[in-house]
């Protein structure tokens, strides 16, 4: 893809964060801090209930931003050639008819709970047995467990009869990198947008990158999850 259209597609998450960020400032005592939960936490930390609260904020933050990066995801591989992104509220979240894939993309293993992966794999089979029969459905996840790499049928396991929904090949579930060399044809594609974010978000953001990308913790950052 094309600077213009990353640069697009990250702004469009920074203004979506920051939006909720200045929301959650003004709500961050509504959202229940605990306070017991705040003095185990600060003395087991040995840090100041001042610190401990800054961290909070932090790690509420840090949540927040993360429920947009499956969005992010989304319409990065939406911009790919011949990929289409659907968009909020659809079944699914990216199509390419020429390759005759669907893709439902979460930005991590656990982000969806067990008992609705099994609905995610009832809606992908509906469209495969309605619309896009001969396609290839796949449930997408960006992070994956353990530095796993995977491709291989999504079989999710019903907490009510506590059976498996049944083997198909074309319901897939695969790991982020895997997903990103399947819609470009490049197996480094997602370390090559991931290489190029921090001036993207820097430039967006009016910071120094480099603060980032001259880290050392920056390749190690990606390595340890790819």
């Amino acid at each position: 893809m094309d600077n213009e259209k990353l640069y697009v597609r990250v702004k469009i998450v920074i203004d979506s964060a920051r939006d909720a960020l200045k929301k959650n400032e003004k709500q961050f005592y509504g959202n229940s801090v605990d306070p017991f939960s705040a003095l185990f936490d600060a003395l087991w930390q040995n840090i100041s209930l001042t610190k401990w609260l800054k961290q909070e904020k932090s790690r509420q933050n840090q949540k927040t931003l993360q429920n947009y990066l499956g969005d992010f995801h989304q319409e990065i591989i939406g911009s790919f050639k011949n990929w289409e992104s659907l968009g909020k509220g659809k079944v699914f979240d990216v199509k390419n008819d020429g390759k005759k894939i669907i893709a439902e993309i979460k930005n991590k293993h656990n982000t969806t709970k067990g008992n609705h992966k099994i609905v995610i794999y009832d809606d992908l089979k509906e469209q495969l047995d309605t619309g896009y029969g001969g396609y290839k459905a796949y449930y997408v996840e960006i992070i994956p467990k353990n530095k796993k790499v995977y491709d291989k049928p999504f079989t999710p396991s019903d907490n009510k009869t506590h059976f498996q929904r049944p083997k198909n090949e074309n319901i897939r579930v695969i790991d982020g990198k895997s997903f990103y060399a399947l819609a470009t044809g490049d197996k480094d594609a997602l370390k090559k947008i991931y290489a190029i974010l921090p001036k993207v978000i820097g430039d967006i953001l009016k910071r120094e990158y480099k603060i980032v990308e001259g880290d050392a913790s920056f390749e190690e950052l990606f390595n340890r999850i790819y």
